[in-house]
């Protein structure tokens, strides 16, 4: 629908009309990084809301051509260095078929013809195209429209552009911009005319395309102002290739001309391209002014190329650009020196500007969150509004509520909310979809939902965001069902949907539909992208088929980057899958041009930790130093762990007091080694040392360290913390003081610490059983595992750990036997390792030696580990079986040969019985194999 006339009649012939339109808003902008394509831009404000008059002066314009466009005199490319081409660049166009093997042949060819076009190469390649059914593709068409259109055949263009039914908007630019390079100034115009008129719709490029060949006639282009115009308004639609070529055409530049192309290059994010601008600008002996100097900066900043950003930031000062009169300069050196973490560079910048406007102080927000000081981001926030008096705007609040979300700090942006609303800026989608977001994070769900369902307009951000959420908050389903949802809903699904939908996949029930999800994703052609693909192989990891996972990494592997090898890594670390992920570092480190960073080690040490690879772990420890990464806080709290499941005390220690910038996640690493290695004095001196205000890690692993001690007087002054900071309604300290004082020998104290926790989690559940167990009250247990199921609380294998050893300690066999049987059947835990030690130290403290050799020699492929065979070694030992200890002993012997544990076992039984000459020879085999007894080791 088109806006009512104009009452001002405009003259076309004027330069100046042009020019009022194509207003430079570069040389008055505010400072770069407010550049907005829309709001900063006068002739899309000009042409949107005036549309129809621009269309009818457009049409009665008398263009000096012929009305046939199959007449129309090629003219050579040559004379039109500047003429738009859509397809040079087009940011948000979706390629649908690019996964299809024909298409990407047809594509390949196309793309080597658009850097040479010709007749005779545009007509092989439209020979090939309708041979291989390629021609239906937007892609294929309009890159076709365009090599004709470059090999001077407008006609076939023409033709081309004639049989194409389903046109997009990307489609009728190459064809308007085919006729404005050739010259068809009037088949352009009726081209938009006709565009308009079927209610195909038209975008910015869509007009400059029109505006820009009317000026071509009208011999306008020599007016500087003009040419500064279109340079500025090309890149801020997203057509830099447009925007350098009329940039070259200009004859004579000034200073608005060369800032025009450096913001439209740091616009584009090509920040690269603007300091080449900027340096030729400087070669040419072209005084720079405000604006150059900022974007300049800014492309500093954003490339981490500091020496140069120090080199211009004295040249602006010398040039009497100080920060103390332009707030643009003053606030793209807060930026740049934000990145370098000069704090006192960045107080003299602030305290020393004369105007400090809002984008400055937005600026100083911004950057203390980045650099991880949030409270010092927030003090600035209350000084702009009380001491300064500016009020927080949009953007502020954009900034802000982000950072609430990854620190996870639910208070203060609930408080954020309270002014958006306050302020009526919460009809604003952008602020929406940050609330969603950090409601999302904060674990209030509900919220996020509430504000999801409220929104009157819905933008495919909100569907994103949302749906991420459920992901985030382990609601799957919900997130599956949005999704499906929004694909019916929401058309334009991007590649950010499919970031969001694949966290939901996340067990081996939903590998199914992450598979469904991976073919959508190549249908639409996302997974061109090598971070899609990453996200798609963390999916296959996470739903339990590595096998998935590795065979699409494999298939990627001439491209892939670091973020790739570090996805497969720690993935297969966190699944538990350690020696795939040394396998695939060991892959890496061959890989000459991928070198690993500090997350790849952190997961490699994790990995040595728990495989017990003490050898290993020393040389990726050597590897950390040698590259210069031992000095990163997360290799050395990794470091730290790693030793202490090595059982190695002393490398933890020394690990620990070596490392530079400690934080609080540190000492829990280090109080936990201590814990685990039944140092537990050590561990609560670092505990009574801690820099920090300790955190639910903490005082759980120092209750843990109490518990190994039997310290009940330390534990209770713990327990006095807990209530201090407000942990009592965490469910993993609950679980820790009910072990804490039953280990103590205070189930008194236990039973009530249960009683009165508000959340009884599984974990608490089953701290009371094993509390019950260790006391030797079995039916106590059992009647408390009972008591759980009748709430609905679902059992896991941890709770069947603590009820089969709770029957042991008390000898209740048949009971044991029962609910061993039952765990799979009624409550579908498929017993581990740790359920069938369970279930032959039941049998074997009652003397059943030959029923529980038996029960271990029944038990499926794969199911007879060493630690079941350990526990039956034990049970024989104990009762003196020698003939079936020693059969035991041999298939220990076969499982671990390194294991001297179980060689000293089976002397111990000879000496026992009096059998002397087996146990002498058993001795000389140790000493001939050399095996030493090895350090006890900690799972993860």
């Amino acid at each position: 629908m088109f806006c009512p006339k104009l009452h001002t009649k405009f003259t076309l012939h004027r330069p100046s009309f042009l020019a009022a339109i194509f207003v430079n808003s570069s040389s008055v902008s505010p400072p770069f990084f407010h550049f907005s394509p829309i709001k900063n831009s006068s002739i899309l404000q000009f042409s949107l809301h005036y549309s129809s008059t621009l269309l009818q002066e457009f049409t009665t314009y008398t263009v000096q051509q012929p009305n046939n466009a199959s007449h129309i005199t090629s003219r050579t490319r040559a004379e039109f260095p500047h003429a738009p081409h859509s397809l040079d660049e087009v940011p948000h166009r979706r390629y649908q078929s690019s996964e299809h093997t024909l298409l990407r042949d047809v594509f390949k060819i196309l793309q080597l013809v658009m850097r040479e076009p010709s007749i005779s190469n545009a007509a092989m390649v439209h020979a090939l195209a309708a041979k291989q059914g390629a021609l239906g593709d937007l892609y294929v068409a309009t890159s076709l429209v365009t090599v004709y259109s470059r090999s001077k055949a407008l006609t076939s263009s023409i033709a081309l552009f004639g049989e194409v039914v389903d046109r997009d908007i990307v489609l009728w630019n190459a064809m308007m911009s085919a006729c404005t390079e050739n010259r068809a100034f009037r088949a352009a115009i009726d081209l938009f005319t006709k565009m308009v008129n079927q209610g195909n719709g038209f975008d910015p490029t869509t007009l400059v395309i029109i505006i820009h060949g009317m000026s071509i006639t009208a011999g306008m282009l020599s007016d500087t102002v003009l040419s500064n115009s279109l340079i500025d308004m090309y890149s801020k639609c997203g057509n830099l290739t447009s925007s350098e070529r009329m940039f070259s055409s200009v004859e004579f530049k000034d200073i608005v001309t060369w800032n025009s192309i450096i913001s439209g290059c740091f616009y584009n994010s090509h920040p690269y391209k603007s300091l080449l601008y900027f340096r030729h600008m400087a070669s040419l002996e072209n005084r720079a002014d405000h604006m150059s100097i900022s974007c300049a900066m800014a492309a500093c900043t954003s490339l981490q190329e500091f020496d140069i950003g120090l080199a211009i930031h004295g040249w602006g000062i010398k040039l009497g650009y100080s920060e103390s009169s332009y707030a643009s300069v003053s606030n793209s050196l807060i930026s740049f020196y934000f990145q370098l973490k000069d704090i006192d560079a960045i107080e003299s910048v602030f305290n020393g500007m004369a105007v400090k406007n809002v984008v400055s102080w937005n600026t100083m927000i911004k950057g203390f969150f980045l650099i991880g000081e949030a409270e010092e981001a927030f003090i600035l926030l209350r000084d702009m509004q009380f001491a300064a008096l500016i009020q927080p705007d949009i953007a502020t609040m954009v900034t802000v509520i982000p950072f609430c979300a990854e620190l996870v700090l639910p208070r203060e942006g609930k408080a954020a909310h309270g002014f958006i609303v306050r302020r009526e800026m919460a009809s604003e989608l952008s602020v929406v979809n940050c609330l969603i977001n950090m409601y999302s994070k904060c674990s209030n769900i509900e919220k996020a939902e509430y504000l999801f369902s409220t929104m009157p307009k819905k933008d495919s951000v909100a569907w994103n965001t949302m749906i991420f959420g459920y992901a985030y908050n382990g609601q799957s389903l919900e997130a599956r069902i949005l999704f499906k949802k929004m694909t019916g809903f929401c058309k334009n699904c991007t590649l950010p949907t499919l970031l969001a939908i694949v966290p939901s996949c996340d067990s081996p029930d939903s590998i199914r539909f992450g598979r469904s999800i991976h073919g959508w994703g190549i249908k639409l052609g996302f997974t061109s992208q090598l971070f899609a693909l990453n996200s798609l192989i963390h999916m296959y990891i996470n739903c339990d088929a590595p096998s998935d996972a590795f065979a699409l990494f494999e298939s990627i592997s001439t491209r892939v980057d670091v973020t790739s090898w570090n996805t497969i890594i720690v993935g297969c670390t966190q699944k538990g899958h350690f020696s795939e992920a040394l396998r695939y570092f060991d892959s890496m480190r061959k890989a000459s041009q991928i070198r690993f960073n500090p997350v790849t080690l952190v997961s490699v040490l994790s990995s040595c930790g728990n495989l017990g690879l003490s050898l290993q772990g020393k040389i990726t420890h050597g590897l950390a130093l040698k590259t210069g990464m031992s000095s990163h806080t997360r290799v050395q709290n990794s470091l730290v762990t790693m030793y202490g499941r090595l059982g190695d005390s002393e490398s933890a220690t020394s690990a620990f007091h070596l490392s530079e910038d400690r934080n609080l996640c540190s000492w829990n690493c280090a109080i936990s080694a201590m814990s685990q290695n039944e140092d537990a004095r050590r561990a609560l001196e670092l505990f009574r040392s801690l820099d920090f205000e300790p955190n639910e890690i903490t005082v759980s692993t120092v209750l843990s360290a109490c518990s190994h001690l039997g310290a009940v007087s330390v534990g209770k002054q713990i327990h006095a913390h807990v209530f201090r900071f407000r942990f009592e309604r965490n469910i993993y300290i609950s679980a820790a003081l009910i072990d804490m004082y039953s280990n103590c020998g205070r189930l008194e104290v236990a039973e009530r610490v249960f009683r009165s926790s508000p959340n009884k989690s599984v974990s608490a559940w089953n701290s009371l059983i094993m509390a019950y167990g260790s006391h030797s009250m079995g039916s106590k247990a059992i009647e408390t595992f009972e008591a759980m199921v009748g709430l609905g609380i679902r059992p896991t294998g941890g709770t069947f750990t603590s009820l089969l050893s709770a029957c042991s300690h008390a000898g209740m066999v048949e009971e044991g036997r029962l609910y061993y049987e039952c765990m799979l059947k009624e409550y579908g835990v498929v017993p581990c390792v740790e359920h069938r030690v369970c279930m032959v130290d039941i049998l074997g403290r009652s003397g059943r030696i030959r029923e529980a050799y038996d029960f271990v020699r029944e038990l499926p492929e794969g199911g007879e580990e060493a630690g079941v065979w350990g526990a039956l070694l034990s049970a024989c030992g104990y009762y003196g079986e020698v003939e079936i200890g020693r059969e035991v002993a041999e298939v220990l012997f076969g499982l671990e040969p390194e294991n001297v544990s179980y060689y000293v076992a089976l002397c111990n039984m000879y000496v026992a019985v009096g059998k002397w000459e087996e146990a002498v020879e058993l001795r000389s085999r140790i000493q001939d194999k050399q095996l030493k007894k090895q350090k006890k080791l900690y799972a993860k």
